[in-house]
């Protein structure tokens, strides 16, 4: 039982020291400006860790320096949805949609209230919402008890609620399928193929809700310009 502990802390470390040295191997090739040899290296890393923001992060900087506008903001907008209160990605992903003609707060709400919306994780905001229903059920029956804790079951009603609207909304957000134009323009057709006439062309970096799939095509709004239509998907990053 012991050896095969000791096995298994061993390979553990090692695993940890080879994908440290890997890291160490990708940002140095980035600081040479060597920027498609560190894609590789991080992208190699994401088979790994494919949870891990910063390594979504790093890829969307060398695609930015690359010249890759749109696959450099379906990376940094991947970053974002893991980690959305890290300020580098946050600034990195809005200067990449201003470059594209994008926006990261939606028109007319204050930076303060989206950073404050985007404070949390969602798995954060979700242990929240069961711990404030929790300590609820606990005040409430000490309410219907002993008449006694009423405001503080009261209080954490009104928090669960909250914290119920808000984690329902962002996983809404995170739920909702999104796609990056990656090349240096999409054709928007009236249908899902090349023999439909194109209504509108749409540069790379902007945002596109996905609505429906047929063969290499999706059925597409472009929120920004409000417009709907079908794109090859060659053409977009799904992220």
């Amino acid at each position: 039982m012991r050896k095969r502990f000791i096995v298994l802390w061993l390979t553990t470390v090692m695993s940890v020291c080879a994908a440290a040295a890997d890291l160490q191997s990708a940002e140095e090739l980035y600081r040479q400006g060597k920027f498609a040899a560190a894609l590789g290296e991080y992208e190699e890393l994401l088979n790994t860790y494919p949870k891990d923001s910063h390594l979504y992060y790093n890829i969307g900087n060398c695609y930015f320096k690359m010249g890759s506008t749109g696959l450099a903001v379906a990376n940094y907008y991947r970053a974002f949805r893991l980690d959305p209160r890290d300020g580098d990605i946050r600034h990195n992903l809005a200067l990449a949609l201003e470059n594209s003609g994008e926006r990261l707060v939606p028109s007319g709400m204050p930076e303060i209230l989206h950073k404050a919306f985007f404070s949390l994780q969602t798995d954060e905001l979700k242990g929240l919402f069961f711990l404030s229903v929790w300590l609820f059920c606990i005040l409430g029956a000490l309410w219907l008890i002993k008449r006694k804790w009423g405001r503080a079951a009261l209080a954490f009603f009104v928090m669960a609620l909250a914290l119920g609207v808000w984690y329902s909304w962002r996983t809404h957000l995170e739920q909702t399928p999104l796609a990056i134009v990656a090349a240096p323009v999409a054709e928007l057709r009236s249908g899902p193929g090349t023999n439909f006439p194109a209504s509108a062309s749409v540069a790379q970096g902007h945002i596109l809700v996905i609505q429906d799939t047929k063969d290499n095509w999706y059925d597409v709004i472009v929120k920004s310009q409000g417009l709907q239509g079908w794109v090859e998907a060659d053409t977009v990053e799904k992220i």
